[in-house]
């Protein structure tokens, strides 16, 4: 059974459509890949699915049943977290208070800091997520330290599906490899399904099951990542820009033609 299905799911804000008709699934235990160029609906299709927007139409269903997602609090209690490129970490705040945010453990009336920061370092080690002192400042650590407590805290809030939003962005080769590890990991241990958005479509080949292309609204491509390539995924990509360039520049030229010369 399909851990997520998303059918016929449209969105508009005024004038713009930002998706047309989206059609996706995402099987239990899948790492699915989403791309598409800037503007291409993949945001906002993460948004609904988490419960930040609702869709005009369409319908989504978890685990089988349809559910009406109203909000991102009622996602996470379906099972469905989302891991933004900011993060939403407290920069301020020590590893393992991230780690409990918002669902401190407490012993009246006082948190239980000695529990929390056990109960962190045991989840990380688990992960295989290396931090050495979980009572650090989170500012003080690494982009992919800082993304690798994000997700971890999102799995330990029992997440059963993790939608992971730009998590390479402006990251090195090694910040990177710790974050791809990391999805191997969860894959190998099959309880949870992942969606990946990345602009990086050899690393999105590397992790990932299937990869499905957002364009214009719609999803256009659905393969399984062993059958595709960087460069087929790049000329979709790159077909479509020329496709609304050119549309662009045939626009401005009818709009010039109906203008009056000036002397």
């Amino acid at each position: 059974m399909d851990a997520l299905v998303v059918e016929h799911v449209a969105k508009r804000f005024d004038a713009l459509v930002a998706l047309r008709d989206v059609n996706l699934r995402l099987a239990a235990g899948e790492v699915l890949g989403l791309i598409g160029d800037n503007g291409a609906g993949k945001s906002t299709l993460v948004k609904i699915i988490c419960g930040y927007h609702q869709p005009d139409s369409g319908r989504i269903l978890i685990d089988g049943n349809e559910v009406a997602i109203r909000s991102v609090d009622h996602a996470r209690s379906l099972g469905i977290d989302t891991v933004y490129q900011d993060l939403a970490l407290v920069n301020e705040l020590s590893v393992y208070h991230n780690m409990f945010l918002n669902r401190e453990k407490l012993r009246w009336p006082f948190l239980h800091n000695g529990l929390m920061r056990r109960l962190a370092e045991e989840h990380l080690r688990d992960m295989g997520v290396t931090i050495k002192d979980v009572t650090v400042e989170v500012a003080k650590l690494s982009g992919g330290q800082r993304q690798a407590i994000a997700v971890a805290r999102s799995v330990y809030s029992d997440a059963r599906i993790l939608l992971l939003d730009e998590p390479l962005a402006a990251m090195g080769a090694k910040e990177g490899a710790l974050i791809l590890d990391l999805i191997r990991d969860l894959k190998q241990r099959g309880n949870v399904s992942i969606i990946i958005i990345a602009h990086n479509y050899a690393q999105i080949l590397e992790v990932c099951d299937r990869v499905n292309v957002l364009q214009r609204g719609e999803i256009t491509f659905d393969k399984p990542a062993a059958q595709t390539s960087v460069a087929e995924l790049t000329d979709l990509v790159v077909a479509e820009y020329r496709a609304a360039r050119s549309a662009r520049v045939t626009l401005e030229g009818d709009a010039n033609r109906g203008r009056p010369l000036h002397p």
